[in-house]
C-alpha cells in the first residue's frame, strides 16, 4: 500500500497510507485529540474529518477552539434540525440550508402550513433529543444515478431537483446521522453531541429558488455554539446588533430607507445625502494628490461592450439587460472597468502620460435576487468609489503601494481601526494566463507586506479577470465585511486589445488595477451606521451643531451665532421650540448631534457660547468666546478631525 506524507502545523510529517481520513490522521497524533476533533483542513480549506487523502497534504485538526468550529457545528446543527422536522412533520419536504454558517444555520421546507411558535418550540426540543442521541454523522460518496433514486423514493422532490443542478464531474456525497440523511458536502462534527448549545431564532417565508412564481417554503433559522456560554454572548451581540441595525438607525436619523415600491434601490433624505455626498467630497478631495481624474461613463451600454470584458457570460443573469432598436441589446451598466477599458482605447496614449487613473462615482445596478436584497447592505442600485488605474508593469508596485497610503488616510479621517488584509487567489473559473496570476498574486502579497499589515489568503475567492487585495472589517456581530479592494487585472487589457506605445516606439499592453476605497458606498453606509451607531464624526455627521437657546429672549443672539457658523460651512439647527432646555439637549443626543450650543442670559452679554458634547466625552463644558468656537470648528470640519464619542 503506497504512503503520503503528511505536514502538520509543528512542522513535523506522518507518513499514512493513501485513502486515510483526516480522522485517522487525528488518532494517530492522539486519542484525545481525535476525540475532540470537529473538522480539519487540508492546504487551508475547511474539510470533513470522513475526507480520504490520496496526497501530500497540509493537515490542520479542528477542535472547539479552533475559530472555524463554530461554522461546523452549525452546519451540522442545520441537519439536526432538518432531522427534528421530518420526525414531526414526515411529509414535510426539505429544500436545502445556508452555505454561510459564520453566525446561523436554516434549512426550507415545503409544507402545508407555515411553522407556528409552538411548532418551533417543539423542534427546539426534539433537536436537544437528537443531541443527546450521540448519533454519529457518516459520509457517503454516491453516485448521481443513486441519489436521484434514494431522494425521489422518499418522496423529496425538490431535493431530486437539487442534484440536477451538481455539476457532471463533481463528486456527490451524502450525509447521515441516525435515521436522517441529506446531500451535503460537509463539513460536520463526529457526533451530534458535539453540538454544547443550540436554539432556534425565527421562521419566515421564502420563494423556491428565490423566484417569486415558484411555491412558498418555510425556513427556520437558528444558531449552535461549543458550549451554552458561548450561545448567550452571541444573543447578546444580536440584541445589540438590532440596536445598532442600519436600517433601525436610518430612519430614526432621517437618512434614508428603502421600500417595496423599488426593491433594492435606497431613497435618500435630505441628511443621508450630506452623508452620501460628504463621503464623495471626500474621496474626491484626495484625487489631486494621489493622481486620479473623474470621469463619467454611459449608464447604458450595447451588450458587445460586456461580451468583450467577459462579464456577460459569466454574469448575464445579474445584469439588467433591454431591447434597443432594431433588436439592439442594451444593458444598464453593472460595473464601471468595461467603460474604463474603452474610454482608455478611444486614444492613442504614450509610457509618457502613464499611469492614466480613472475614477468613477456613477449609479451600477446589478440584478441582485429579491430574497437577498437587505436594507443598504446588499442592493440593486449603487455607487462605487470606483477607479482604474491604467500603468507600465513596472509601475504596478508604487501604485499598490500609494493604494494603502491613500487607504490609511482614509481610515484616519473615518475612525476605523486597521483591517484584516488578505488576498484572494484565483477561483476555478477565470481568464488569463494562470502565469500571469501567479505573477500577480506574488506582487499584492509582496505589498501588504510592505505596507506592514499580516495577510491571510482566500483560496479562489478572487473574481474570474484577477486576484485581489481585500481590507475586512468587523461588524458588531464579528462579522467581516470587505471595504477597500485593489485587483490586478490579469485579463481585460488584452480582451480590450488596450495598447500604449513604450520607451522603444512599439506598441505594448498596459498594466490594469481596479481600486476601490469605500467600495459600494451604499454597503459602507450602512456597516458606517453600525459601526458608529449613527455617531458619526464631526466633519462628516448631516448636523453638525444643535444650536439651544434657553428662552425665547435669547432667539436673536442665537441667529446671529447660526449666521456665523453657517458663514463657514459648518451644519446648524436652531432649536427655536418653546421646550425646556433639558428635552432640547435629549432631542439632540438622539439624534446624535456631536456638538450642542447652549445660549442663554450670560452668553448674550459675554458674545460666547457653552459647548455641550455628546455624551462619553472628557472634554469641557466652559463658555468659548463665539469667534474662537466658529474658528474651531471650521478648523475641525475642514481638518476632518475625529473626535468622535462613544456610547
Amino acid at each position: 500500500m503506497s504512503t503520503i506524507q503528511i505536514r502538520l502545523p509543528d512542522g513535523n510529517t506522518l507518513a499514512v497510507p493513501a485513502g486515510s481520513t483526516v480522522l485517522d490522521v487525528a488518532r494517530t497524533i492522539g486519542a484525545g485529540l481525535a476525540r475532540a476533533a470537529l473538522a480539519g483542513r487540508i492546504d487551508g480549506r475547511l474539510a470533513d474529518l470522513r475526507t480520504p487523502l490520496e496526497a501530500d497534504a497540509a493537515i490542520e485538526i479542528v477542535t472547539g477552539k479552533d475559530p472555524q468550529a463554530g461554522e461546523v457545528i452549525r452546519h451540522s446543527a442545520e441537519h439536526v434540525m432538518a432531522d427534528a422536522v421530518k420526525r414531526l412533520f414526515p411529509n414535510a419536504q426539505v429544500d436545502v440550508g445556508r452555505t454561510d454558517h459564520s453566525e446561523k444555520f436554516q434549512y426550507d421546507f415545503l409544507m402545508e402550513h407555515p411553522f407556528t411558535p409552538e411548532d418551533l418550540e417543539s423542534i427546539e426540543k426534539e433537536m436537544w433529543k437528537i443531541l443527546a442521541e450521540k448519533s454519529e454523522f457518516v459520509r457517503e460518496v454516491i453516485s448521481r444515478e443513486e441519489a436521484v433514486a434514494f431522494f425521489a423514493a422518499r418522496g423529496e422532490k425538490l431535493k431530486v431537483s437539487r442534484i440536477a443542478d451538481i455539476p457532471e464531474d463533481q463528486e456527490i456525497t451524502i450525509f447521515r446521522h441516525g435515521e436522517f440523511t441529506d446531500l451535503c458536502r460537509g463539513p460536520h462534527v463526529q457526533r451530534t453531541d458535539q453540538i454544547g448549545a443550540l436554539q432556534i431564532t425565527e421562521s419566515a417565508g421564502a420563494y423556491w429558488r428565490g423566484d417569486e412564481s415558484k411555491a412558498m417554503l418555510q425556513r427556520i433559522y437558528g444558531t449552535a455554539f461549543a458550549t451554552e456560554k458561548k450561545l448567550q454572548e452571541h444573543l447578546a451581540q444580536i440584541e445589540k446588533a438590532k440596536n445598532r441595525d442600519h436600517r433601525r438607525i436610518g430612519a430614526t436619523l432621517g437618512l434614508f430607507f428603502t421600500d417595496p415600491i423599488a426593491p433594492g434601490s435606497p431613497f435618500y433624505l435630505p441628511k443621508g445625502m450630506i452623508l452620501y455626498n460628504g463621503l464623495i467630497d471626500f474621496i474626491r478631495s484626495l484625487y489631486p494628490k494621489y493622481g486620479f481624474a473623474e470621469v463619467m461613463t454611459p449608464q447604458l451600454f450595447r451588450t458587445e461592450l460586456f461580451k468583450t470584458s467577459g462579464h456577460y457570460q459569466l454574469f448575464r443573469k445579474d445584469m439588467f439587460v433591454l431591447e434597443g432598436d432594431e433588436d439592439e441589446e442594451l444593458s444598464v451598466k453593472p460595473m464601471n472597468c468595461p467603460g474604463h477599458c474603452h474610454l482608455f482605447s478611444t486614444q492613442k496614449h504614450s509610457y509618457r502620460e502613464l499611469p492614466i487613473r480613472f475614477a468613477e462615482f456613477s449609479r451600477l445596478h446589478r440584478n441582485e435576487r429579491s430574497g437577498t436584497l437587505t436594507g443598504l447592505s446588499r442592493v440593486r442600485s449603487m455607487a462605487q468609489d470606483d477607479a482604474h488605474v491604467f500603468c507600465e508593469p513596472e509601475q504596478i508596485d508604487a501604485e499598490l503601494d500609494s493604494f494603502f497610503e491613500m487607504t490609511g488616510e482614509v481610515y484616519q479621517a473615518l475612525g476605523l481601526e486597521a483591517p484584516k488584509v488578505a488576498v484572494s487567489t484565483h477561483p476555478a473559473e477565470f481568464t488569463g494566463e494562470l502565469a500571469d496570476w501567479d505573477v500577480a498574486e506574488r506582487q499584492l502579497l509582496e505589498a501588504v507586506k510592505r505596507a506592514g499589515h499580516a495577510c491571510s489568503i482566500k483560496p479562489g475567492e478572487a473574481a474570474f479577470y484577477g486576484p485581489k487585495i481585500e481590507c475586512d472589517f468587523r461588524d458588531v456581530m464579528g462579522r467581516a465585511w470587505t471595504l477597500s479592494t485593489l485587483q490586478v487585472d490579469v485579463s481585460m487589457p488584452g480582451r480590450f486589445g488596450l495598447r500604449y506605445v513604450g520607451r522603444d516606439d512599439k506598441l505594448h499592453q498596459p498594466a490594469m488595477l481596479h481600486r476601490a476605497i469605500l467600495g459600494s458606498l451604499e454597503r459602507f453606509i450602512a456597516l458606517y451606521t453600525e459601526m458608529t451607531g449613527g455617531d458619526f464624526p464631526f466633519w462628516l455627521a448631516p448636523v453638525q451643531v444643535a444650536l439651544l437657546p434657553i428662552a425665547e429672549r435669547h432667539l436673536a443672539y442665537a441667529g446671529r451665532v447660526q449666521q456665523a457658523l453657517v458663514g463657514v460651512g459648518i451644519r446648524v439647527f436652531l432649536d427655536t421650540r418653546n421646550e425646556k432646555l433639558g428635552y432640547k439637549i435629549r432631542e439632540a443626543e438622539i439624534q446624535k448631534v456631536p456638538l450642542m450650543l447652549v445660549v442663554g442670559d450670560q452668553e448674550v452679554v459675554d458674545g460666547t457660547v457653552t459647548p455641550r458634547h455628546r455624551r462619553g466625552s472628557k472634554q469641557s463644558n466652559e463658555a468659548v468666546a463665539l469667534d474662537v468656537m466658529v474658528s474651531k470648528l471650521a478648523a475641525d470640519a475642514r481638518e476632518r478631525r475625529v473626535s468622535r464619542s462613544e456610547d
